[in-house]
C-alpha cells in the first residue's frame, strides 16, 4: 500500500513551472528521501501535499484514497523553521497546539520522552538549542499522532549532534510504524536514513528507486550529479 502517490502534478507561477509532471510514490512504513538541488521544486511539492498551496494540475491520492483536507488530520509536518514563542516552554507550547487540535493532554508527556525533551520540559525556548527547537517542532507535528509525517530540511542549521539525533528519531518513529518523507539537498543524509529516494530536477521527477541504486560504479554522489547535469539522457 502507498501513504502518497502523486502523478502528473503541475504547479505554475506565471511562466514558471516549479513543479513540471511530478510522479512519485511513498510506501505505507518507509522513510523516502526527496533529493534535489536547491530550486528543484522539493518544498514546493511538500507545501501542496500539505494542502498549503493548490496545485496547477494533477493527482494527489492520500492514504489509497483521493486528496481530501480531511485527510490532513493524520499528517504531522514541519516545513521550514518551526513556529516557537520564546518566553514559553515546550509543555506549554504543547497544551497550547492540544487544545487547538482537540487532543488529549496526556499525549504531553509520552511525545515529550520520544523526541528527548523530558528534561527540559519547563526550560524556556529561548533557551533551547536549534537542535532542542527542532525537537520540539517535531512533538508539535507529533501531537496528532500522525500516520504520515513530512519533513522539510531537517538537518538545515543543526550542528553533528544534533543530525545525529535527527537521524535517530526519524529511524525510531519509523520503527513505530509511521510513514516519514524527507527533503534534502545533502545525499549523505538522505542516504544513512532512507529507504527509497526520488530526485527532482528543475520541478521534473529524474529518479525514483532505492538508494543504492542511484550510484555509478558504487558512488552515489556521481550518481545524484549525473541525474542532476542530466548526463546520459532523461528520467532513469
Amino acid at each position: 500500500m502507498f501513504t502518497l502517490e502523486i502523478s502528473g502534478l503541475h504547479k505554475h507561477y506565471g511562466a514558471h513551472r516549479a513543479l513540471d509532471g511530478v510522479d512519485l510514490q511513498v510506501r505505507s512504513g518507509e522513510v523516502y528521501g526527496l533529493l534535489g538541488p536547491n530550486g528543484a521544486g522539493k518544498t514546493t511539492l511538500m507545501k501542496t501535499v500539505l494542502g498549503l498551496q493548490r496545485a496547477t494540475s494533477g493527482d494527489i491520492r492520500l492514504f489509497g484514497r483521493p486528496y481530501d483536507r480531511g485527510l490532513l488530520s493524520n499528517v504531522g509536518a514541519l516545513v521550514e523553521a518551526p513556529g516557537l514563542w520564546s518566553h514559553l516552554n515546550a509543555v506549554s507550547h504543547l497544551r497550547i497546539h492540544a487544545k487547538l487540535r482537540g487532543v488529549s493532554q496526556d499525549w504531553i508527556e509520552p511525545v515529550l520522552a520520544q523526541v528527548q525533551l523530558t528534561d527540559v520540559r519547563t526550560r524556556r525556548v529561548s533557551q533551547y538549542s536549534l537542535g532542542m527547537r527542532w525537537r520540539l517542532g517535531l512533538a508539535i507535528a507529533l501531537l496528532a499522532r500522525p500516520r504520515f509525517i513530512v519533513l522539510d530540511e531537517p538537518t538545515n542549521g543543526l550542528d553533528p549532534v544534533g543530525i545525529r539525533e535527527m537521524r535517530a528519531l526519524i529511524r525510531s518513529l519509523a520503527g513505530s510504524g509511521v510513514t516519514i518523507m524527507i527533503s534534502s539537498h545533502q545525499l549523505s543524509e538522505i542516504a544513512q536514513i532512507c529507504d527509497r529516494v526520488g530526485v527532482l530536477v528543475a520541478g521534473r521527477t529524474r529518479y525514483e528507486g532505492e538508494v543504492h541504486g542511484l550510484a555509478v560504479d558504487g558512488d552515489l554522489e556521481e550518481g545524484f550529479f549525473r541525474i542532476i547535469e542530466n548526463i546520459g539522457g532523461g528520467v532513469r
